[in-house]
């Protein structure tokens, strides 16, 4: 009687389980643990299960945000915390700079993101975990070589960006960008390393080089690293393009700020798509009260309407806000924060009224999605610009 039981309730248990897969049930999501265990967990999956024989030598290319693509105070400390775990508990494992002399050598290159996710999978509900993507690229066999992953609290995160990605005038995602994110995210073991980000690798050396310049605030040195990154296969990069205009701007090379300027929106009418970080007050239509921040927006917006113009393109101005508040009032404030815009583009424009539209999307197209409303989150602040047909 007891057996039967048993089975009975074995049964039952395989029967409501292929039901519950046969209704889509969907598998429990991850419990995210406490950032630093995290960290150490995916650590020590990538490292640990590394399927390489013998001394290794290792770089790693900067973490990324996947969302932004932009590095925070969040991606550098994860950096430096692998570099100690390395050190300590994987000596087989030898960590060289980030740069040309090393990769020559066909390293290990380890990439890695970091990015704020629903638990729940849920695409427009609030970022209440981050989802950690380590992976170990190995140059010499061209092969993707061992993968960690876990999903850490928000609490104890800084995601405040530094100061290269905070002054960044716009945001749009590239080739490069796009590759980094691919090799973390859209691989498994054993795939072949994509050859488009193979080629970047000694540009993204130099670019890393002309950012760590940028932000100790030797403006010179970074703007010659830029320069010299883009002369590289693999170089035309929006990094570089942005770069070279942060460093012309604190070197205060008005025309250089203009034409590289020109460049960024060129390169995103090309794209159909330009994402310009113009910061609002939370909850108003009025730009941030920061001269130092603000001062450059006629400029920017003077140049969006020339080129545009010269190029005769069609815009569709689209707003967008942060979490906070209720749905409603955010639909409403983003567009009116996109009539805004266009009105100010208008000013200096008017004869293309006809070739512009203001909409908005409240906060359905996040990036970051936290609802911080400080620097962490300001591309979520944005306004974008897209190529419509006229």
């Amino acid at each position: 009687m007891t057996g039967s039981f048993r089975f009975t309730g074995v049964l039952a248990g395989v029967v409501l389980l292929a039901s519950a897969v046969a209704a889509g049930a969907q598998p429990a999501p991850p419990v995210p643990v406490p950032f630093p265990d995290a960290l150490r967990k995916a650590a020590d999956d990538l490292f640990g299960k590394a399927a390489l024989a013998g001394p290794l030598e290792l770089v790693i290319d900067p973490l990324i945000d996947a969302a932004s693509g932009s590095q925070s105070a969040a991606t550098r400390g994860m950096q430096q915390t692998l570099i100690e775990i390395v050190r300590s508990s994987y000596p087989r494992f030898t960590v060289l700079p980030f740069d040309s002399q090393a990769l020559a050598r066909k390293p290990v290159v380890l990439v890695g993101t970091f990015t704020a996710v629903n638990n729940q999978g849920v695409p427009d509900g609030p970022r209440d975990a981050y989802r950690i993507c380590l992976t170990l690229a190995d140059l010499k066999s061209n092969s993707v070589v061992s993968k960690g992953v876990s999903r850490a609290r928000p609490e104890g995160v800084d995601a405040t960006p530094t100061s290269y990605y905070r002054d960044a005038p716009l945001w749009t995602k590239d080739q490069a960008t796009d590759s980094y994110v691919k090799i973390c995210q859209g691989t498994k073991l054993g795939d072949p390393i994509d050859p488009g980000y193979v080629e970047t690798l000694t540009a993204n050396a130099l670019i890393n080089d002309g950012t760590l310049a940028y932000e100790g605030q030797h403006f010179r040195e970074a703007l010659a690293f830029y320069r010299a990154a883009g002369k590289l296969p693999g170089g035309e990069q929006l990094r570089v393009r942005i770069g070279t205009y942060l460093a012309a701007s604190k070197l205060v090379r008005r025309e250089d700020m203009v034409d590289t300027f020109g460049d960024l929106v060129d390169y995103g009418l090309q794209a159909k798509q330009l994402m310009v970080k113009l910061l609002f007050k939370p909850g108003t239509t009025q730009f941030i009260d920061d001269a130092q921040v603000t001062e450059p927006y006629p400029m920017w917006l003077s140049q969006i309407a020339t080129r545009a113009r010269q190029k005769g393109a069609c815009l569709e101005i689209v707003g967008h806000t942060s979490r906070t508040g209720l749905p409603q009032v955010n639909e409403r404030l983003s567009v009116l924060r996109a009539q805004f815009v266009m009105d100010l583009l208008l000013t200096g424009a008017p004869d293309s009224r006809g070739r512009m539209i203001a909409t908005g999307r409240g906060f359905k197209e996040n990036l970051v999605g936290t609802g911080k409303d400080d620097a962490s989150d300001a591309l979520d602040r944005r306004v974008e610009f897209k190529v419509i047909g006229c």
